[in-house]
């Protein structure tokens, strides 16, 4: 398939997903601007990767730091980066100039690790603390009784500001999803109303293309779409 056939194919995926995007926006009397979509390339190779931006797909999503530092030297410098997987803390010194976001921290090391490195670097990145709400071994992040616990280290903070929390629901029927994303929401409420006006925790990234547009109703901010528009195209 040519480049002008797989653009008109993810242009008319992606027109498929916005109009699903903003009826869910429209089910829960939310504002379209109020969710980012941001583009899952974990499984697409850099040449359908760089063609993105034409489609104004400007905010995408990598698993692995060492893909994410690839397609950004490959890439446009006004995309917008979201690392959505583990990150080792030996490589955040290369990726936190990269990224616009980091959605997957998952361990206290991880968060007083970055927190160094942003000191050095002078930096005062945004991040999401992952969250494991199903309690699926298989899942990394905090369990949902940890968050509590954490304001100690989240206030002591120096350089990184906690933006939201991020989760990743079961794969299984949509509506089944609902409850951990609520859960995650009213984490992200309590987490807010108890952390200092220097951390704004705003976001939550939930939600991915089996189940986004209940996240969406449940309050995501962020939803995490690859397959719904890559599926036949991946690597």
């Amino acid at each position: 398939m040519d480049k002008s056939a797989i653009l008109d194919l993810v242009r008319s995926r992606l027109a498929s997903v916005e109009g699903r995007i903003s009826a869910a926006c429209q089910r829960s009397r939310r504002d379209r601007s109020a969710v980012t979509l941001v583009t899952v390339t974990k499984t697409i190779p850099i040449d359908l990767a760089a063609i993105l931006p034409e489609l104004e797909l400007l905010d995408l999503g990598e698993n692995r730091p060492q893909e994410l530092w690839r397609k950004a030297a490959a890439l446009p410098k006004n995309v917008r980066w979201h690392l959505i997987g583990h990150l080792q803390r030996n490589k955040i010194e290369q990726t936190l100039p990269l990224v616009n976001l980091m959605h997957s921290i998952d361990s206290v090391r991880l968060l007083q690790a970055l927190d160094q490195e942003a000191g050095k670097q002078q930096r005062t990145p945004e991040v999401l603390l992952e969250v494991n709400v199903s309690r699926e071994e298989s899942k990394q992040g905090f369990a949902p009784g940890e968050i509590a616990d954490l304001m100690p280290t989240l206030q002591a903070l120096r350089h990184v500001r906690i933006a939201g929390l991020m989760t990743m629901a079961p794969l299984q029927p949509p509506e089944q999803c609902r409850p951990v994303f609520v859960c995650l929401r009213r984490l992200r409420d309590q987490l807010r109303e108890r952390l200092t006006q220097r951390h704004d925790v705003r976001h939550l990234s939930m939600g991915m293309s089996n189940d986004f547009e209940v996240a969406i109703e449940e309050g995501a901010t962020f939803v995490r779409l690859g397959t719904v528009l890559f599926e036949g195209l991946t690597r």
